[in-house]
């Protein structure tokens, strides 16, 4: 059900926001390609935070983001393609690229050294942080005059797609009977998305500049939104059902 909540309700939402926004095509579509993109690491995080079942979110990100080269096509195809050209199976390399590739690196890189690649993993997350946050400046800086332009708009869409899925997510868990710390799980990772994949996309389909502009905008919103909520469900307590 995690799984399916993470393909359906921000893909949808996001396809609904980009029609009544009014911005321009390829802008309107960054929403939806945000909304279709798997869940995002810090999601993981949020969860402990928010005492929900961080084996279930490291579960769901996991898959969502191994099915990802297939699922984030098809869903754009579907509903972005009256936005802008998707190229189904060039999107689907793109992925397998941006994901795949690296992950099975980072398996045999740890299979080759063992115990000595801890100075590896010191290393890596920092310059993860500051590639995320190239990609944020080289968004903005591209897409400047278009910010300027919608800025609010699109910062108020974006915040409505990140609370929604949140919202959507925790209440459809409770819908169907699942716990509360369940429940919280999936909202989280309903509303935490992989907004790097996102941007990196946009970046290799040549239009950063405005179909990334969604993601560049969801990408620390939904680091200060989950930090909020996460904060609010640790203090309070797990409701047994």
């Amino acid at each position: 059900m995690g799984v399916l909540s993470q393909f359906i309700i921000m893909p949808l939402v996001g396809f609904g926001l980009a029609n009544i926004s009014g911005l321009s095509p390829e802008v309107a579509a960054g929403i939806i390609l945000v909304g279709c993109s798997p869940g995002g690491t810090a999601s993981n995080v949020m969860a402990f935070l928010a005492r929900a079942n961080v084996a279930l979110s490291v579960t769901l990100t996991t898959i969502s983001t191994l099915l990802a080269p297939f699922m984030m096509p098809v869903l754009m195809k579907l509903l972005a393609g009256q936005f802008i050209e998707i190229d189904v199976l060039k999107m689907m390399w793109d992925i397998f690229k941006i994901i795949l590739i690296p992950v099975g690196a980072g398996l045999v890189v740890n299979q080759v050294l063992g115990t000595k690649s801890s100075w590896v993993e010191k290393l890596l997350p920092m310059i993860s942080m500051l590639g995320i946050a190239l990609i944020i400046l080289v968004i903005t800086a591209a897409g400047r005059d278009s910010l300027l332009a919608i800025g609010p708009i699109l910062i108020l869409l974006v915040f409505i797609h990140n609370v929604l899925g949140y919202g959507i997510g925790y209440g459809f868990s409770q819908l169907i009977g699942l716990n509360e710390q369940d429940s919280r799980t999936i909202g989280i990772e309903v509303g935490m998305q992989n907004a790097g994949l996102a941007s990196g996309l946009s970046n290799i389909m040549g239009k950063i500049a405005t179909l990334g502009l969604a993601p560049a905008v969801f990408g620390p919103m939904q680091n200060v939104t989950g930090s909020i909520l996460a904060t609010f469900w640790s203090r309070k307590g797990l409701r047994e059902k």
